[in-house]
């Protein structure tokens, strides 16, 4: 198994949808970021501002990284 180490902090819980498929969600503050080794087989898609990662317990969550998109780019495409 791949990993990639990114700098992550505040983020999205998607806990699943609702009635209308509307995605309820559970937003987390933290303080700041911390570095997390992340499976390059769980992330999902990468945006401007968010990675999403699926978890085991069939939750997605959508991080704020701190690094710039290329460099996560260019991390992923290395491995």
């Amino acid at each position: 198994m791949k990993f990639v180490e990114l700098t992550l902090g505040n983020h999205m819980v998607c806990h699943g949808f609702d009635e209308s498929n509307n995605e309820i969600t559970e937003h987390v503050k933290v303080d700041g970021f911390s570095k997390k080794l992340v499976a390059i087989s769980r992330i999902k898609s990468v945006s401007e501002k968010y990675i999403l990662i699926d978890y085991l317990n069939g939750r997605w969550v959508y991080w704020e990284y701190e690094e710039d998109n290329e460099t996560v780019k260019m991390a992923l495409t290395q491995q």
